[in-house]
């Protein structure tokens, strides 16, 4: 019964020990959520601005041949998706990847007809041990990433489209909510579609373009592709300490009831042993009497 009993407290101690750092990973994932959170927020205006700039000059300039702006004939898809580096972050990565395998699975006959660029680790182990094609990956995001740490990737996923690499390009990561609500979505990126624009009558200017409207759109709409994806980084980094914060803390209640449970037990295991030893001093005393 005592070896039991030192089981039970040991077990008890060790749970205590996992909550203590559950609790601590979801103090801190509660700091990083609030930064980035707001980094997501900030970002949003200015990637809605450049639409509305880029759609004000393609709506009003006629026979644009850009190739961002052009559909054609699908015949590969490029898929850019973004996960974590790290787990401990309950569903995050598993319903995003979920997401784009069921839709691959649906889209694509072969891996042929499609090709992927990851951001972060657990996507990159994901795709490479199930040996689908990666065309790039970046790994090693800070907390709290700048334009310039993906700049690169998120540049040659716009140039391989207009080289022809593949005709439609979708961002796919999770769009947050609030820290218990992530939304694994695929967003086509390219080719860019200008539908969106209101045709509401408004105030408008005429603007004169140095040296062209068409040059002007060579310059901005890669950058506004490349803004979308920094800006779906951003709501993916918000996602991810939102879904950690919350499984965390998860885990810190679970480990709450399982001590709660396993004290139950050690005490009933006590007053058990203690019960024992009384009646064997009783049964003892009774047979000297």
């Amino acid at each position: 019964m005592a070896k039991g009993m030192r089981d039970i407290k040991r077990q008890i101690k060790t749970v205590q020990n996992t909550k203590q750092i559950t609790k601590a990973m979801e103090m801190v994932a509660a700091a990083k959520l609030r930064r980035s959170q707001e980094a997501a927020t900030a970002a949003r205006p200015y990637a809605e601005k450049i639409k509305e700039v880029v759609s004000s000059i393609a709506a009003g300039t006629k026979g644009i041949k850009n190739p961002i702006l052009v559909s054609r004939e699908i015949k590969k898809t490029g898929y850019l998706v973004i996960t974590s580096d790290r787990g401990l972050a309950g569903g995050y990565n598993s319903n995003l990847l979920r997401k784009l395998m069921l839709t691959i699975r649906e889209k694509h006959k072969s891996s042929n007809e499609y090709v992927l660029m990851v951001v972060g680790r657990k996507g990159r182990d994901f795709f490479k041990k199930r040996n689908m094609p990666v065309l790039d990956e970046v790994t090693g995001l800070s907390d709290t990433p700048r334009f310039a740490d993906i700049k690169e990737l998120a540049s040659k996923a716009v140039s391989n489209y207009s080289a022809g690499a593949y005709d439609e390009l979708f961002v796919v990561y999770n769009k947050f909510h609030n820290a218990i609500s992530q939304e694994p979505v695929l967003n086509r990126l390219l080719p860019l579609e200008m539908s969106g624009v209101s045709n509401k009558p408004q105030a408008t200017a005429n603007y004169e373009y140095e040296p062209s409207p068409e040059e002007v759109l060579d310059v901005l709409l890669p950058k506004y592709a490349e803004t979308v994806i920094f800006s779906a980084l951003l709501e993916g980094k918000a996602s991810e300490f939102g879904a950690r914060m919350t499984a965390m803390g998860n885990a810190t209640r679970n480990a709450t009831e399982m001590i709660s449970r396993l004290t139950l037990v050690y005490n009933r295991a006590r007053q058990a042993s203690i019960t024992q030893e009384i009646s064997e001093i009783v049964a003892g005393a009774n047979a000297q009497a």
